[in-house]
């Protein structure tokens, strides 16, 4: 009984964590991208990386909160248009491999040994050296408060004044994502995604559309990377191509071109991992399985229910077969 009560507080703290947040940020933008203008962006982790380290490295300069974020909005912004404006052309599997590479560029400048004072090179920079300029914003008095069951420091490093404003973001961004989609701008965008030349021959410039569609979704993405760095560090590895990888995974789990998919996708990604690795360690012996194989068992089967899901029901949980039509 104290295993599963553990198990059930476990799966609340998973739910409800700043990173399971910062994913969801992330694959709403890659779900710009993809899901609604039909864009292959497999760099959706560097524009998590630009809008972390362009916070980071701001206030590590003597930058305040708010000159900060404006300077990692920016960072995407600029990202999205060195990216955008020579390969917005490209269709499918090209503008993929355009998308990705860029990523591991931006990825292995950040590591560079001659950046080490600005960028703090493969280590990253720590938490402390950033993180204060977040948390001095934070209303909340000191102290510890319990929320369904769940007890965190008000203000700190594992905090509730993250949780709040990471969450608030998600649901901002869920709200302006139902709206656009639902504006004149967001029907052409579901039409450049299924017939990009009749959209042209309409007058419309399918390549402004899609370049605005791009600076969106990476600024959103941007914005799933400084959440994702304010509870820890900043380290460039953690978001490198598995995360992207795992963006996308989410964003079909809870099914593409959805409003509420990538929440859901990000959530269930994360327990369902916990729940796995949690299952597997309770009830199979460290003889059969070690802590690390049990890890690598549980990838495994998420691999396998992935690719089960896109079998048997491509358009997700909560997607509609009426939106799979793509022109890519």
């Amino acid at each position: 009984m104290e295993f599963w009560t553990g198990l059930l507080q476990s799966i609340l703290q998973t739910a409800l964590s700043p990173t399971t947040a910062a994913f969801v940020l992330a694959a709403i933008g890659l779900n710009v991208h993809f899901g609604f203008t039909g864009l292959m962006n497999m760099g959706q982790a560097g524009f998590m990386l630009v809008g972390a380290y362009g916070f980071g490295v701001s206030v590590v300069l003597g930058a305040g909160f708010w000159t900060a974020m404006l300077i990692a909005i920016l960072a995407a912004v600029l990202f999205a248009l060195i990216l955008g404006i020579p390969t917005l052309k490209l269709r499918g599997d090209y503008l993929a491999i355009v998308t990705i590479s860029a990523a591991e560029i931006i990825r292995m400048v950040v590591k560079l040994a001659a950046l080490q004072d600005v960028t703090g090179g493969p280590t990253g920079i720590p938490g402390q050296k950033y993180r204060h300029v977040f948390t001095e914003l934070s209303p909340l008095p000191e102290g510890k408060t319990t929320i369904l069951g769940l007890t965190y420091a008000n203000t700190g490093v594992d905090d509730w004044w993250t949780r709040l404003v990471a969450w608030g973001l998600v649901a901002v961004f869920i709200l302006i994502t139902w709206a656009l989609v639902r504006s004149p701008w967001g029907r052409v965008l579901k039409g450049i995604r299924e017939d990009e030349d009749a959209v042209r021959s309409l007058g419309k410039s399918s390549f402004s559309y899609k370049l605005q569609a791009l600076i969106l979704g990476g600024v959103m993405g941007a914005f799933g990377g400084i959440v994702m760095a304010l509870p820890a560090a900043m380290q460039p590895d953690s978001m490198g191509r598995p995360t992207t990888f795992n963006l996308w995974m989410i964003m079909l789990l809870g099914g593409a071109a959805t409003i509420f998919g990538p929440l859901l996708g990000s959530i269930l990604f994360f327990v369902i991992r916990l729940l796995l690795t949690s299952l597997a360690g309770e009830f199979v012996p460290a003889s059969v399985l070690s802590a690390q194989q049990t890890e690598q068992l549980a990838w495994i089967l998420i691999g396998i229910s992935l690719i089960l899901l896109v079998v048997f029901r491509p358009q997700g949980i909560l997607g509609n077969k009426k939106e799979l039509s793509f022109n890519v």
